[in-house]
Protein backbone atom coordinates (compact mmCIF):
# COMPACT_ATOMS: atom_id res chain seq x y z
CA UNK A 1 0.00 0.00 0.00
CA UNK A 2 2.09 3.14 -1.16
CA UNK A 3 0.26 6.36 -0.06
CA UNK A 4 1.79 10.20 -0.11
CA UNK A 5 2.48 11.24 2.92
CA UNK A 6 1.70 14.85 3.68
CA UNK A 7 3.37 16.54 6.81
CA UNK A 8 0.35 17.60 9.70
CA UNK A 9 1.73 19.17 12.60
CA UNK A 10 -0.34 20.16 15.77
CA UNK A 11 -1.16 23.64 16.30
CA UNK A 12 1.26 23.33 19.17
CA UNK A 13 4.43 22.11 16.66
CA UNK A 14 3.86 24.47 14.26
CA UNK A 15 4.36 27.95 16.30
CA UNK A 16 7.33 25.95 18.08
CA UNK A 17 9.29 25.68 14.76
CA UNK A 18 7.78 29.44 13.78
CA UNK A 19 10.19 30.60 16.81
CA UNK A 20 12.82 28.05 16.26
CA UNK A 21 13.18 29.72 12.39
CA UNK A 22 12.64 33.31 13.89
CA UNK A 23 15.73 32.14 15.81
CA UNK A 24 17.93 30.59 13.61
CA UNK A 25 17.52 33.35 10.43
CA UNK A 26 17.64 36.12 13.21
CA UNK A 27 20.23 36.31 16.46
CA UNK A 28 21.36 33.03 16.15
CA UNK A 29 22.82 33.80 12.51
CA UNK A 30 23.87 37.07 13.86
CA UNK A 31 25.53 35.52 16.40
CA UNK A 32 27.71 32.98 14.32
CA UNK A 33 28.52 35.89 11.91
CA UNK A 34 29.79 37.57 14.83
CA UNK A 35 31.74 34.59 15.49
CA UNK A 36 33.34 34.16 11.97
CA UNK A 37 33.96 38.00 12.18
CA UNK A 38 35.86 37.61 15.62
CA UNK A 39 37.47 34.54 14.20
CA UNK A 40 38.82 36.26 11.24
CA UNK A 41 40.72 38.14 12.93
CA UNK A 42 42.93 36.53 14.43
CA UNK A 43 44.21 35.47 11.13
CA UNK A 44 45.54 32.36 9.55
CA UNK A 45 42.63 30.96 9.09
CA UNK A 46 43.93 27.55 7.96
CA UNK A 47 44.78 26.43 11.81
CA UNK A 48 42.34 28.70 13.43
CA UNK A 49 39.97 25.88 14.80
CA UNK A 50 37.29 28.67 15.84
CA UNK A 51 37.17 29.80 12.53
CA UNK A 52 36.13 26.15 11.27
CA UNK A 53 33.78 25.49 14.13
CA UNK A 54 32.04 28.97 13.32
CA UNK A 55 31.82 28.36 9.73
CA UNK A 56 30.54 24.40 10.37
CA UNK A 57 27.54 25.97 12.83
CA UNK A 58 26.96 28.21 10.27
CA UNK A 59 26.77 25.46 7.53
CA UNK A 60 24.13 23.40 10.07
CA UNK A 61 22.14 26.40 11.07
CA UNK A 62 21.75 27.25 7.08
CA UNK A 63 20.45 23.60 6.64
CA UNK A 64 17.90 23.79 9.55
CA UNK A 65 16.75 27.62 8.09
CA UNK A 66 16.24 25.52 4.50
CA UNK A 67 13.99 22.38 6.50
CA UNK A 68 12.35 24.74 8.88
CA UNK A 69 11.05 27.20 5.91
CA UNK A 70 9.64 24.30 3.51
CA UNK A 71 8.31 22.30 6.45
CA UNK A 72 6.12 25.52 7.28
CA UNK A 73 5.28 26.20 4.17
CA UNK A 74 3.72 22.89 2.85
CA UNK A 75 2.72 21.51 6.61
CA UNK A 76 -0.63 21.24 7.17
CA UNK A 77 -2.12 22.22 10.75
CA UNK A 78 -4.02 19.78 12.23
CA UNK A 79 -4.91 16.10 11.81
CA UNK A 80 -5.50 14.39 8.45
CA UNK A 81 -9.12 13.73 7.93
CA UNK A 82 -9.64 10.27 9.05
CA UNK A 83 -12.27 7.39 8.25
CA UNK A 84 -13.63 5.74 11.59
CA UNK A 85 -11.63 2.87 12.38
CA UNK A 86 -8.96 2.97 10.23
CA UNK A 87 -4.85 4.59 11.16
CA UNK A 88 -3.98 7.62 10.10
CA UNK A 89 -1.59 9.82 10.88
CA UNK A 90 -2.32 12.42 14.01
CA UNK A 91 -3.29 9.40 15.63
CA UNK A 92 -2.86 6.88 18.68
CA UNK A 93 -2.21 3.79 17.93
CA UNK A 94 -2.31 0.45 19.40
CA UNK A 95 -0.80 -2.43 17.99
CA UNK A 96 -0.08 -6.00 19.24
CA UNK A 97 3.45 -7.25 18.38
CA UNK A 98 2.21 -10.77 17.36
CA UNK A 99 5.69 -12.76 18.26
CA UNK A 100 6.22 -11.46 21.98
CA UNK A 101 2.38 -10.95 22.23
CA UNK A 102 2.99 -7.47 23.74
CA UNK A 103 1.24 -4.51 23.26
CA UNK A 104 2.43 -0.75 22.19
CA UNK A 105 1.28 2.32 21.35
CA UNK A 106 2.79 5.18 19.74
CA UNK A 107 1.57 8.29 17.97
CA UNK A 108 2.13 8.13 14.06
CA UNK A 109 3.19 11.60 12.96
CA UNK A 110 6.23 13.63 12.31
CA UNK A 111 9.36 13.60 13.94
CA UNK A 112 8.92 17.07 14.95
CA UNK A 113 5.95 15.91 17.27
CA UNK A 114 8.32 13.59 19.14
CA UNK A 115 9.98 16.86 20.62
CA UNK A 116 7.00 17.91 22.78
CA UNK A 117 4.55 14.29 22.52
CA UNK A 118 4.24 12.37 25.42
CA UNK A 119 4.34 9.25 23.78
CA UNK A 120 6.68 7.54 21.76
CA UNK A 121 6.29 9.37 17.71
CA UNK A 122 6.39 6.57 14.64
CA UNK A 123 6.99 8.52 11.32
CA UNK A 124 4.43 7.57 9.04
CA UNK A 125 7.10 6.70 6.58
CA UNK A 126 9.07 4.36 9.27
CA UNK A 127 8.68 0.22 8.46
CA UNK A 128 5.85 -0.26 10.93
CA UNK A 129 4.29 3.62 10.51
CA UNK A 130 3.53 2.62 6.67
CA UNK A 131 2.82 -0.94 7.41
CA UNK A 132 0.09 -0.16 9.65
CA UNK A 133 -0.76 3.58 7.75
CA UNK A 134 -4.25 3.37 5.98
CA UNK A 135 -5.05 -0.14 7.46
CA UNK A 136 -8.08 -0.97 9.39
CA UNK A 137 -8.54 -1.71 12.91
CA UNK A 138 -8.66 -5.65 13.31
CA UNK A 139 -6.37 -5.88 10.84
CA UNK A 140 -3.16 -8.00 10.92
CA UNK A 141 -0.03 -6.91 8.99
CA UNK A 142 3.63 -7.46 8.62
CA UNK A 143 6.47 -5.06 8.24
CA UNK A 144 9.93 -6.00 7.96
CA UNK A 145 12.54 -4.22 10.93
CA UNK A 146 15.19 -1.99 9.69
CA UNK A 147 17.37 -5.44 10.98
CA UNK A 148 15.67 -7.65 8.18
CA UNK A 149 13.40 -9.49 10.50
CA UNK A 150 10.10 -9.44 9.67
CA UNK A 151 7.25 -8.86 12.36
CA UNK A 152 3.52 -9.19 12.35
CA UNK A 153 1.49 -6.84 14.37
CA UNK A 154 -2.14 -6.78 14.88
CA UNK A 155 -4.14 -3.13 14.79
CA UNK A 156 -6.34 -2.91 18.12
CA UNK A 157 -6.91 0.81 17.95
CA UNK A 158 -6.34 3.84 16.36
CA UNK A 159 -7.81 6.85 18.09
CA UNK A 160 -7.71 11.13 17.51
CA UNK A 161 -4.23 12.49 19.31
CA UNK A 162 -5.33 15.22 21.65
CA UNK A 163 -1.44 15.96 23.24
Amino acid sequence: MTQTTETWLTQEAFERLQEELADRSGPRRAQIVKRIEAAREEGDLKENGGYHAAKEEQGKNEARVKVLTHLLENAKIGAPPATEGEVAQGQVVTVRLVEFNEEETFLLGSREEAATASISVYSPTSPLGAAVLGRKVGTSVSYTTPAGKTLNVEILKAEPYTG
